[in-house]
């Protein structure tokens, strides 16, 4: 049973609900336009990020689309292998939210690779946010608690482990190519002439 098809079904959901949230946010805020929701601890705040998740690294635009693209095509490559429910969950929450940044990298303002990306929720002033940084974070944690507790995330890939190589095997034709050592023969006692008197 392939489990890509619900993978992909959970990546599209988060990419929807990441976009339409950022959409939100072009339409109803200011830039950088402070609005609380917890105190200080967290607000709305509509930011433009030119770097990493949570706008960290700042200035290496070009460099954060691609590790963004080698992200989505390593979790599509990795998630053929999810082997639970909660390993299929993961992946696509964790692919959603590759996918939703990396739009706004390739399509957003200034320029095609260097879009920046559409941030909104600031966390105490620490960094700032938005829906698919938190399923890539979330994924990737939860991912770690998963391997720590030996749960299955990956079945083993075909032709792993399992029998051994004919490297491996005994040879059955060692015993005939072995150098066997035999007695020299014994002249039996009657063989030859017995000299005459």
């Amino acid at each position: 049973m392939t489990w890509r098809p619900a993978i992909w079904l959970v990546a599209l959901a988060v990419v929807v609900v990441d976009q339409a949230t950022k959409q939100w946010a072009l339409e109803a805020l200011v830039p950088y336009e402070q609005h609380e929701v917890l105190g200080d601890f967290l607000s709305i705040q509509l930011v433009f990020n030119s770097g990493a998740a949570f706008s960290l690294g700042d200035g290496y635009t070009w460099v954060m689309t691609i590790i963004a693209l080698v992200v989505t095509v390593g979790i599509v490559y990795y998630a053929r292998r999810a082997q639970s429910t909660a390993a299929v969950w993961l992946f696509g929450i964790g692919l959603g939210g590759a996918i939703g940044n990396l739009i706004d990298r390739l399509f957003r303002d200034p320029s095609f690779g260097q879009g920046h990306v559409v941030d909104m929720i600031n966390y105490n002033g620490w960094f700032v946010g938005n829906v698919a940084d938190i399923a890539i974070v979330g994924a990737a944690i939860a991912v770690l608690i998963m391997s720590f507790m030996h749960k299955p995330i990956l079945a083993p890939r075909p032709g792993a482990g399992g029998d051994a190589s004919a490297d491996d095997m005994p040879d059955p034709q060692a015993a005939t190519d072995d150098p066997v050592t035999t007695a020299p023969a014994v002249p039996s006692p009657n063989s030859g002439d017995e000299p005459r008197g």
